[in-house]
């Protein structure tokens, strides 16, 4: 017989791990008894009798030793337990190649664990999974169910506890006014994004966020409808127009103004104190629509600083002595924050409308036109063959950077951590996320159009496209500079002698590691 299976048979025959403790246990209460005889002895009996204790002693503890360490293995049961290591299989495996490693503990399980989501689209979700689980007897949203398979049905690989890292918008309280609509996430509705905080707003044309700046930075980017991940820098506000067409009116300490039109797929960055405006124009649709990014997970957007706000609240008289004007010049300005008022659509170009400054333009550019800058290609496999749009202060000079990535049906964005924080998707369809949160703790998450989550630094990822179209979705990071840590490279260039060790791999699967960090995978080979 092999000496990997004579091991193999040796560990299933060790005596199960409650006979140790026991056997522990009688040995240290003969140790314990042996300790009292001597005391006894020394105090009141003659040296003879503590030789025969000794010796009875010392002949308990040989058997007790015996028994412990020499004990016959027990029969092994027609109908063994779970964890007990496979038998050998006819092909080449760990347990019968001498290229292998001995194994020291059972091997993962092959059980599949295929998504729902299209088995439950066709019948009533239930929480099975293989003989595991029971249908539901009580109330159930079904809906909600059939939007979170993995949830509801988790992969056998999920272990442990791991924080909510999914929040959607459409259970966000919406602030609905004249000229648009706004509604946020924030700690409150996600605890784990104590860095980031996400904001969903929607201007009408000519429908304005009034004059207002932020204690944090913000940032923005114009595009159809993604999904994006959260993170943080101090108070940063960043924008992804997800529709339409906006202009953003900019003044710094300087004095310098800047003034543009933005359009799907392009950025903005506002550093924290910089006031600045907001309109939704009407030449590409009504108005916009965009995603507000902000590297503070306390960040609301109703806490903002408006110059309506603050002008109801300054006395008339001390408006005059600062504008140098009659104070009847302020007869009509609003009591309260307007916060988002409705407007006349510019009519002129940003460079017609714009104010000349003496101190000129600001040499910092506002906003970065992704719209129009050439994508990046993904390093793929198997016809994956997607793009992928990365901005970082390479390109623009902020202090976040994102990724917007495209993944075909079947495919996944590969499994990889940061080594920064990280931010959240929004408008994922129908993909699945597992986060690794490390000590046995992993749970599946499953996104859909409209959702953003958030996994914190160093956690593992993946996202996977379980869908029958293409995902695409938004990453954002709380980095002036994209990084990330791909498994498959790691692996790649680490002594493949150590690889092996670890993961049992044969040296097949170890020449087939990619050694250039691959973004984007295709299906799985069967």
């Amino acid at each position: 017989m092999p000496r990997a299976m004579q091991k193999m048979n040796r560990m299933q025959c060790s005596p199960p791990a409650w006979f140790y403790t026991f056997a522990d246990f009688v040995l240290g209460l003969a140790q314990r008894s042996f300790y009292c005889l001597i005391r006894l002895a020394l105090a009141h009996v003659t040296l003879p009798v503590i030789h025969l204790s000794m010796r009875i002693y010392l002949a308990l503890a040989l058997v007790l030793s015996t028994s412990v360490l020499g004990a016959p293995a027990p029969a092994v049961e027609s109908n063994t337990s779970s964890t007990r290591l496979p038998s050998a299989p006819a092909h080449p495996s760990p347990t019968t190649d001498p290229s292998y490693p001995s194994p020291t503990v059972p091997y993962a399980s092959n059980e599949l664990n295929e998504s729902f989501l299209s088995k439950f689209r066709d019948e009533v979700p239930e929480p099975i999974r293989g003989s595991k689980g029971a249908n539901i007897l009580g109330p159930q949203n079904v809906e909600i169910d059939r939007q979170n398979p993995d949830l509801l049905a988790p992969p056998t690989t999920d272990s442990g506890s791991v924080s909510n890292v999914k929040w959607p918008f459409s259970l966000s309280h919406n602030r609905v006014q004249d000229g648009g609509w706004a509604r946020q996430q924030n700690v409150h509705s996600m605890p784990i994004a104590t860095t980031m905080a996400g904001v969903n707003m929607r201007l009408k044309a000519g429908g304005i966020r009034e004059l207002h700046w932020h204690i944090t930075a913000e940032v923005c980017r114009p595009c159809c409808r993604q999904r994006w991940w959260m993170i943080l820098i101090f108070s940063i506000k960043w924008a992804y127009v997800l529709a339409g067409s906006c202009r953003i009116v900019v003044v710094n300490a300087e004095g310098q103004n800047y003034i543009a039109d933005v359009y799907p797929g392009d950025l903005w960055y506002f550093p924290p104190g910089i006031p600045h405006v907001l309109q939704g124009l009407n030449d590409t649709a009504d108005g916009c629509e965009f995603l507000l990014v902000f590297d503070d997970g306390e960040f609301s957007e109703d806490s903002t600083f408006s110059v309506t706000d603050w002008m109801a609240h300054v006395p008339k008289e001390v408006l005059s002595k600062n504008f140098q004007v009659n104070a009847s010049a302020f007869d009509h300005i609003p009591d309260r924050q307007l916060w988002m008022l409705p407007s006349a659509v510019p009519t002129g170009s940003a460079e017609e409308q714009g104010v000349k400054s003496p101190q000129g333009v600001s040499t910092l550019p506002y906003t970065f036109a992704a719209s129009k800058a050439n994508s990046i290609k993904v390093n793929s496999t198997h016809d994956a063959d997607e793009n992928r749009d990365l901005i970082d202060s390479i390109r623009f000079r902020v202090e976040l950077s994102k990724l917007s990535t495209r993944v075909r049906s079947k495919s996944a964005r590969l499994l990889q951590w940061r080594s920064g924080i990280q931010p959240s998707p929004n408008g994922l369809i129908s993909s699945r996320i597992t986060v690794f949160a490390a000590q046995s703790n992993a749970r599946t998450f499953n996104y859909q159009a409209g959702d953003i989550g958030y996994v914190p630094p160093s956690f593992g990822h993946y996202v996977e496209n379980i869908g029958n179209t293409t995902l695409k979705f938004l990453e954002i990071f709380n980095s002036d500079k994209y990084e990330d840590i791909s498994l498959n490279q790691w692996l790649a260039l680490t002594p493949p002698e150590m690889v092996k060790a670890h993961l049992q791999l044969s040296d097949d699967t170890i020449n087939k590691l990619q050694k250039v960090k691959p973004i984007v995978v295709g299906p799985g080979l069967s």
